[in-house]
């Protein structure tokens, strides 16, 4: 048994950490503190935990905090973890952030599309990259982990097999993602209102939003060179999920048999519990994963090049799901403990 706090708990991710928390059978939840919401119950602020929460909301209190808790969840906007995290590894505490601070390693990339300076480039380097998929041996003993973003989530399960086996052709990688709307955290913006989302649908930072370099940075490490994917996300009229259509060229003398890449995927992700892999010509949609905490890809052979269809929930696998699984395996806890 471990005892777990969570600083960030009021957003849509932190309410997804706290109903997943409660439910775990190695985890108390014993602190949870939000910078605007503090001295209120929690199951006011959200009435659906009403009977089975009965803590308050708090201000972030590191020394309070370190006091009741073994590891630390950190469920805060972009550029806000940095003020915590040193505080925490500091006092021995095991930390997952699920922000973009800890992500990139390239301190001037983060600035540039975060327009902040980073005030903890030390600790970045420490940091593990949290896709279980790809990452678990470091993730066992990681001190602070970078739980990875929900569209770098879905892309880089999409194309990992075939980067890292050199069957993609790096120059050729493209990816058409879209989320829903949940993926721009709770807050207010007039372009997120209800009026403007629904009955629509739209790109928005086209080559250029700021989960790109995130997606480059680890694609490129699985191929042991530098790559640049074009990257387009779009808005969903939908609450949740994101679902991802990948364009990918093969290099020359890999086109191999029918059949062939599927079972490359599924030999790829055979230890990974979250990551299903669908038979030829099914390919997945919303309402399979959202919810859950799994990743499904379908697979689609066109001649010369392979077509990746992926789909998530952006809050669960791509954030609070993903970030406990990360847990489980930090503390040798059954990897789909409270996620099934």
């Amino acid at each position: 048994m471990i005892n777990v706090g969570i600083i960030g708990a009021t957003g849509y991710v932190g309410e997804e950490l706290v109903g997943l928390l409660l439910k775990h059978p190695q985890v108390k939840l014993t602190n949870i503190s939000s910078r605007s919401s503090s001295g209120e119950l929690f199951y006011d602020l959200s009435p659906r935990f009403k009977g089975t929460i009965t803590l308050t909301c708090d201000k972030p209190d590191i020394k309070k905090i370190c006091a009741k808790s073994d590891l630390v969840f950190l469920a805060l906007p972009h550029t806000a973890s940095m003020d915590f995290v040193p505080q925490l590894l500091k006092a021995g505490k095991r930390v997952i952030d699920l922000s973009a601070d800890y992500r990139i390693k390239e301190t001037a990339v983060y600035e540039k599309f975060y327009a902040v300076k980073h005030k903890d480039k030390l600790n970045i380097k420490d940091a593990v990259y949290g896709l279980p998929e790809i990452y678990k041996a470091k993730i066992k003993t990681a001190k602070l982990i970078a739980n990875p973003g929900c569209y770098p989530t879905v892309s880089i399960l999409s194309v990992a097999p075939l980067v890292a086996t050199g069957i993609a052709d790096i120059k050729s990688i493209i990816i058409d993602a879209k989320s829903g709307v949940t993926g721009a955290g709770k807050k207010l913006a007039e372009g997120l209102l209800f009026s403007e989302v629904n009955e629509d649908f739209k790109a928005y930072k086209v080559n250029v939003h700021q989960h790109g370099p995130e997606i480059d940075q680890e694609i490129s490490k699985l191929a042991g060179k530098k790559i640049h994917a074009t990257f387009v996300p779009h808005l969903l009229p939908v609450n949740r999920g994101i679902l991802a259509t990948c364009y990918i060229k093969k290099t020359q003398g890999s086109k191999g048999k029918a059949g062939d890449i599927l079972s490359l995927y599924k030999k790829f992700y055979k230890d990974g519990p979250f990551v299903r892999i669908r038979k030829p010509g099914d390919f997945p949609r919303l309402k399979d994963v959202v919810y859950t905490n799994f990743c499904d890809i379908g697979i689609q052979e066109d001649g010369e090049s392979v077509i990746v269809i992926a789909a998530i929930d952006n809050l669960l696998k791509g954030a609070a799901g993903q970030a406990v699984q990360n847990m489980n395996i930090m503390y040798k806890f059954p990897e789909e403990a409270a996620l099934l």
